[in-house]
């Protein structure tokens, strides 16, 4: 039995196991017939002709985890950002970990899907939101839609401002021999509302794992969301993050995207503007080597007038890496006064490494700012050569080269305890001690 068939099989199974209402039933039901029918996307797909999931789906994941698992903090603490307090919505295999989670309902919601889902003073929020910015064509986002039950509700009220940062970790264990989750994280910022949030999948041993995870972004008029996501995974780890933010007027939103570790990881990264005067900024850095592959599918939808959106995404390739990176800039004809930028620029540290890179732009409108830009080199060897000639040894000049590349993006992370351990992320992925004061 594939992998499909098993899914096909076990949806039943599943909601069996948990306590839906009715229409979550038919969303389920729908979802599940859009997957059957569609299967797993392949490269014979436009979106997808770089990235192949054959090799991952010849595994036999287990759709549910057997058992609850439990962990130590003090074994994982490294994975969060202990240096300063924040809330954590934690899950183990796929599981809700309370022993590891510092949830609130003081002011703000900070919980499970689980709960919104099933009680009942969360059902006018999850009617109004659950599954109304996803892409429900989408064969990936369908299934984990069919599935969803489990992953972080985050609910922000008007005229809120989140005390501290929201982290959400999802740890897999390894103790199946292949795991397969489908996290579902809903996230509403009311009116003139703010929060940050920091979101990381990490596998604990080599088993391997596949993530297809949805995120659904609702920013209010006037709220901001600065929203991070670090991918540094073990190399067996596979991840397909499908994120779709949804922003009414004067919103602002921001999206951070770290690719350091995995096998696959494809990020699915879709703005949707519903009113005037929005800003919308994805940025990115991705370092790889090996065999790994990062994959970067990006759209920002500008349906509305006097609209500003800002793509920065940097990539370095070393080994037999590849990189792909298809970024949309979609302007319809409202949207006129539209502000749109977007840049990719990757270095290729090995003749075989590879980048892919399909900037797109798509504009309907006649009055607009729009420009787009890719390049795809190798380090400055006369950079290389003057820093050499002032006595820096080969390795760090490279390293330093390499960080003044990406820097363009570290230095718009907001929080400062982030920013130093991405600093310090990147200097391990470079291999060396860059002498930061961290």
């Amino acid at each position: 039995m594939d992998l499909k068939e098993k899914l096909l099989s076990s949806f039943m199974a599943f909601e069996e196991r948990v306590d839906v209402n009715a229409d979550l039933h038919n969303i389920r039901t729908e979802a599940i017939k859009n997957f059957e029918y569609k299967g797993f996307p392949t490269k014979k797909d436009e979106a997808w002709k770089y990235t192949s999931l054959n090799s991952i789906l010849k595994n036999d994941f287990s759709v549910f985890p057997k058992e609850e698992n439990a962990l130590n903090y003090a074994d994982v603490k490294k994975y969060f950002l202990h240096e300063i307090d924040t809330y954590k919505v934690v899950f183990i295999d796929g599981i809700f970990s309370s022993f590891l989670s510092s949830t609130t309902h003081d002011g703000l919601d900070v919980c499970l899907m689980s709960s919104a889902m099933t009680k009942p003073k969360y059902k006018a929020v999850i009617d109004e939101y659950f599954n109304k910015a996803a892409n429900n064509a989408d064969s990936l986002t369908s299934l984990n839609t069919a599935f969803s039950y489990e992953g972080a509700y985050i609910n922000i009220p008007k005229n809120k401002v989140a005390d501290k940062p929201v982290e959400i970790v999802y740890l897999s264990t390894g103790n199946e021999a292949a795991l397969m989750v489908q996290p579902r994280n809903l996230i509403i910022v009311g009116r003139n509302a703010q929060v940050q949030i920091i979101e990381r999948h990490q596998s604990l041993n080599s088993n391997p794992v596949l993530t297809n995870s949805v995120t659904e972004i609702f920013v209010d008029e006037r709220a901001i969301a600065d929203y991070y996501k670090i991918q540094n995974d073990v190399l067996t780890a596979n991840l397909i993050d499908n994120t779709y933010i949804s922003q009414k007027k004067d919103s602002i939103a921001s999206v951070h995207t770290f690719s350091f570790g995995g096998n696959i990881t494809r990020n699915n990264l879709n703005f949707y503007h519903e009113g005037e005067h929005v800003e919308s900024t994805l940025k990115g850095i991705t370092i790889i080597g090996e065999k790994q592959l990062v994959d970067h599918y990006t759209l920002v939808n500008h349906a509305q007038p006097n609209c500003v959106s800002h793509q920065n995404y940097k990539g370095i390739f070393d080994g037999n890496a590849t990189g792909v990176f298809n970024g949309k800039i979609f302007v319809e004809k409202e949207a006129q006064k539209t502000d749109a930028f977007q840049q990719n620029n990757n270095i290729l540290l090995s003749e075989k490494a590879t980048i892919n890179a399909k900037p797109q732009l798509e504009i309907f409108a006649d009055d607009v700012k729009c420009s787009h830009g890719c390049t795809i080199g190798q380090l400055d060897e006369s950079a290389m050569f003057y820093m050499q000639s002032r006595g820096i040894p080969k390795k760090e000049a490279k390293a330093l080269l390499m960080y003044a590349f990406s820097n363009e993006v570290i230095e718009s992370i907001k929080i400062p305890e982030l920013k130093n351990r991405i600093t310090k992320l990147i200097a391990s992925k470079l291999g060396v001690n860059m002498g930061f004061n961290l």
